[in-house]
């Protein structure tokens, strides 16, 4: 049985992935601070035999014992409102956490899959966005510590790759979503559908006109499964290209859930992106894959994930409080 440690095993990807990898007969090792993953996401696979979980924070040292044959590192903060509260730590799990399970890939002789990102590209200059453009990016932003930390990423996962023949792979991901989401953690869709659900207006930020492209989850698993098994040591975008602005997507919210909002506007944050849509031409030439589940009907299910929550969850003002992570 061939065994994967996945780091942010708690979170929404990072759980999604663990079901993939139990479905295909591996033995998981889940890993994971909670700084902001949630135990719930993956209590149904305690009971199994072929899954371990591990209560650590990969910015210190991290032992596995055992073979090791794959990583998936997808442990960070992943919303704007995480990295803005907690910036150190969103750069140190990139830097810090990163560098230590590239030890651990070489060690163990394992091959490491790195999530990275979209907002490596910053506020793109090019349209859609290939993984040859090198991004447009303020380091000293407000949103800086989440960009760089995954521009990092990238740059050391490569020197481990040519300098000490680790076996790498990197993701560059772009908007996911689907069951799991945290209501409140600053993302538009959770962000739409929980105002939606609790009667307030749909916020906007910026006139509407900035555009988004959404992958569901499964999608963008099965992506990463296939680069993971995949040859290629380059950033692959995996992501759908089926653009939508704010504004429209808003309408389809409302639409989606029946009730009768209305939208209001707030000032853009600082180095927010207008555009996002990834070229994903890589991923059909070298993986064979594309987007399957259009977003009508990735909504429907993830809009039946976040009615199913209780009236408490729904109403929670601040879904993490970080208090006790922050020394």
């Amino acid at each position: 049985m061939k065994r994967i440690l996945i780091t942010g095993a708690a979170g929404f990807l990072g759980s999604h992935l663990c079901d993939r990898f139990i479905k295909e007969g591996y033995f998981v090792i889940g890993m994971d601070n909670l700084i902001t993953g949630d135990l719930k996401n993956i209590e149904h696979l305690f009971k199994l035999e072929n899954f371990e979980f591990y209560h650590h924070d990969i910015t210190k040292f991290v032992h596995i014992p055992g073979d090791l044959d794959y990583i998936l590192h997808f442990a960070s903060p992943a919303s704007p409102i995480d990295y803005l509260k907690i910036p150190i730590q969103t750069l140190k799990v990139g830097s810090l956490g990163t560098h230590n399970l590239l030890g651990l890939a070489r060690v163990k002789k394992a091959r490491i899959l790195i999530a990275s990102t979209s907002e490596v590209y910053g506020d793109p200059l090019v349209h859609p966005q290939t993984e040859e453009y090198y991004g447009n990016v303020n380091t000293i932003g407000p949103r800086g510590v989440y960009d760089e930390a995954k521009r990092f990423q990238e740059s050391i996962t490569m020197a481990y790759h040519t300098f000490h023949g680790v076996e790498t792979r990197i993701v560059r991901i772009f908007n996911t979503y689907g069951p799991r989401m945290r209501l409140n953690d600053g993302r538009v869709i959770p962000a739409f559908i929980g105002q939606a659900l609790r009667g307030e207006d749909l916020t906007i930020f910026g006139d509407g006109s900035q555009t988004r492209s959404f992958c569901y989850v499964d999608d963008q698993v099965e992506g990463i499964f296939r680069l993971l098994h995949s040859d290629y040591v380059y950033p692959v975008n995996i992501g759908n290209p089926d653009e939508i602005t704010i504004k429209d997507f808003a309408e389809e919210i409302i639409k989606l859930t029946g009730t009768n909002q209305k939208v209001v506007y707030h000032p853009l944050p600082v180095n927010d992106p207008l555009q996002r849509q990834p070229d994903t031409t890589k991923a059909k030439e070298l993986l064979g894959w594309e987007a399957k589940v259009s977003r009508s009907e990735g909504m429907k299910i993830t809009y039946d994930y976040f009615r199913s929550l209780s009236p408490e969850e729904l109403s929670k003002e601040e879904h993490k409080d970080f208090s006790s992570y922050i020394k």
